[in-house]
C-alpha cells in the first residue's frame, strides 16, 4: 500500500526555508527584459561605486525617488525600473560599478544622434554623481528608413563594426568612438521586432559596450605592473648569476635577503592585480556570452561587432593575462631559487656547527684531563694535610708516654689517608655525575 504525504498551507507555513533561499531564487528574475518601443533613445550611464560609493548612490536614488512620490527599490534589491513621465529609468547595482539607463521617446523621422546629446537636458542632472563614470552610451533605436539610418553615413568606416541579429530582424552598428559629448554612439535598426525581442537585444547591445569596457580596465593595470615584472625577471637572472658563483656564508645569506625582498614585491603586486586581472576575465566571458546569444550575421563586407573586437579587444587582454602569467612564473621561479639558497645556507650552517661541535668536544676533553690532574693534586694536597695533622697526634701521644714511634706511625698513616681520600672525592663527582643525569 502505497501512503502519500500531502503538505497543506499549514504545514508549509511550519517549514523553514534556508535563509538565502529567496535571493536564489530571485536571481533568476533580478534583471528581466523589458518591452521597448520603436523609435527610441537610450542613454546608458556606469559609473564606478566600489566601496562606500554604493550605499551613497543608493540613498540619493531613495531620496530622489520619495521626493516625487515614486516607489522606492526594495531593501537589498539590486534592479529597479520605474517612469519619470515619458522617461523611464532602469537602475541596476553590481559589485563595483553602477549603471543608469533612460529610455526616451524619439521622433520618427528624426536624424539618427540628433540633437547632440550633449544639448539634451541630461537625467542624470537629477542626482549627484554616483563616482567616476566609466561607460556613457547614446543609442538609437530606429526603423529601417535607408539611407537616412545607414551605418556607413553616421559612423567612422575605418572603425565600424555592423551586424544583423540570428534572424535578420535587426541591425546593430557603432564604431566604438566616443562623440563630441563623449559618448560612445550605438545604432539599432528595427526590422520587424516585437517589443520584447526590441528591449532584450537593446539590453545586450548595452551590456556588451558596458562590459568591453570594464574587462579593458586590467590594461593599465598591466602596463603599470609591466615594468617592475620586467625588472623583477633581470634581477632574478642575476641572483641566480651570482648563487653560482658565491662560495662563503656571508654572500649567501646576502642573496638570500636579496631573493626574499624580490619576492615579497612581486606578491604585493600580484596581490593587488589578481581581483582587477580576475574581474576583466569574467567581464571578456560575459562580452562573448552575449554575442553568442544575439547570433551575429555579417552585413555586407564591414566586420561585425565580434570579428572587430577580436582584432582589437583580444590583444589588450591577452596584455593582462601574459603579465599575469608572468607574475606567477616570477613568482614560483623566486621560490625555487630561495629553496635553493635556503638550503645551500642550512647546509653551510650545519657544517659550522659540525666544526664547532667538534673544537667543543676537544675543549671538553681538555676540561677533563685538566680536572683529572687538579683531582689528583687535590688529593695529594689534602693527604699532605691530613697526615701533617696525624703526626702531631703521635708526637703527642709519643710524649704521653704511649709506645708509639711518630715516624713510624706516620709513614704507615700516609698511604691509609691517601687511599680514603682519594675513594671520598670519587665518590663525590660519582654523586655529581649521576645527578645531572
Amino acid at each position: 500500500m502505497r501512503a502519500e504525504v500531502l503538505i497543506g498551507d499549514q504545514d508549509a507555513a511550519r517549514l523553514v526555508p534556508h535563509p538565502l533561499r529567496a535571493a536564489i531564487l530571485g536571481e533568476l528574475h533580478a534583471r528581466p527584459f523589458t518591452a521597448i518601443a520603436v523609435p527610441s533613445r537610450v542613454v546608458h550611464f556606469a559609473f564606478d561605486t566600489s566601496g562606500p560609493q554604493a550605499q551613497a548612490d543608493r540613498a540619493h536614488l531613495l531620496a530622489l525617488l520619495d521626493a516625487r512620490g515614486l516607489k522606492p527599490p526594495a531593501t537589498g534589491e539590486k534592479h529597479h525600473r520605474v517612469a519619470f513621465g515619458t522617461t523611464i529609468l532602469r537602475w541596476e547595482q553590481h559589485s563595483e560599478f553602477t549603471t543608469y539607463t533612460w529610455e526616451m521617446p524619439a521622433d520618427p523621422g528624426g536624424i539618427p544622434f540628433h540633437p547632440d546629446i550633449g544639448s539634451l537636458t541630461s537625467p542624470m542632472r537629477l542626482l549627484p554623481q554616483p563616482g567616476p563614470l566609466l561607460v556613457a552610451i547614446d543609442l538609437h533605436l530606429l526603423a529601417d528608413d535607408p539611407p537616412r539610418t545607414a551605418p556607413e553615413r553616421l559612423f567612422d568606416r575605418a572603425s565600424l563594426a555592423v551586424a544583423e541579429n540570428s534572424d535578420g530582424a535587426a541591425i546593430y552598428a557603432t564604431d566604438f568612438q566616443p562623440g563630441p559629448s563623449g559618448f560612445v554612439r550605438i545604432l539599432v535598426i528595427d526590422r520587424g521586432m516585437p517589443a520584447e525581442r526590441a528591449g532584450a537585444l537593446v539590453q545586450r547591445v548595452l551590456e556588451i559596450e558596458t562590459y568591453r569596457t570594464l574587462a579593458l580596465l586590467g590594461l593599465p593595470e598591466a602596463q603599470r605592473l609591466a615594468p617592475s615584472v620586467a625588472d623583477g625577471e633581470r634581477r632574478l637572472v642575476e641572483v641566480t648569476e651570482a648563487m653560482r658563483n658565491a662560495g662563503d656564508l656571508a654572500s649567501n645569506h646576502r642573496l638570500l635577503n636579496e631573493l626574499t625582498a624580490l619576492a615579497a614585491e612581486v606578491e604585493a603586486g600580484a596581490a593587488a592585480s589578481v581581483f582587477r586581472f580576475g574581474a576583466s576575465r569574467a567581464y571578456e566571458e560575459i562580452v562573448e556570452q552575449r554575442l553568442q546569444t544575439v547570433g551575429e550575421r555579417k552585413v555586407g563586407g564591414l566586420p561585425t561587432w565580434s570579428s572587430f573586437l577580436a582584432r582589437r579587444m583580444k590583444p589588450a587582454l591577452r596584455t593582462c593575462v601574459t603579465i599575469e602569467n608572468r607574475q606567477s612564473s616570477l613568482s614560483l621561479k623566486l621560490a625555487r631559487a630561495a629553496n635553493l639558497l635556503r638550503t645551500r645556507v642550512d647546509v653551510e650552517l650545519e657544517q659550522q656547527n659540525q666544526e664547532l661541535l667538534k673544537s667543543m668536544n676537544a675543549r671538553t676533553r681538555l676540561q677533563l684531563r685538566l680536572q683529572t690532574t687538579v683531582e689528583g693534586l687535590s688529593v695529594a694536597a689534602i693527604t699532605y694535610y691530613v697526615v701533617s695533622l696525624f703526626s702531631y697526634i703521635a708526637k703527642a701521644a709519643h710524649d704521653s708516654g704511649l709506645p708509639v714511634e711518630p715516624t713510624v706511625a706516620t709513614a704507615a698513616f700516609v698511604p691509609v689517608a691517601a687511599l680514603a681520600i682519594w675513594w671520598t672525592v670519587r665518590s663525590i663527582r660519582r654523586r655529581h655525575v649521576s645527578g645531572e643525569d
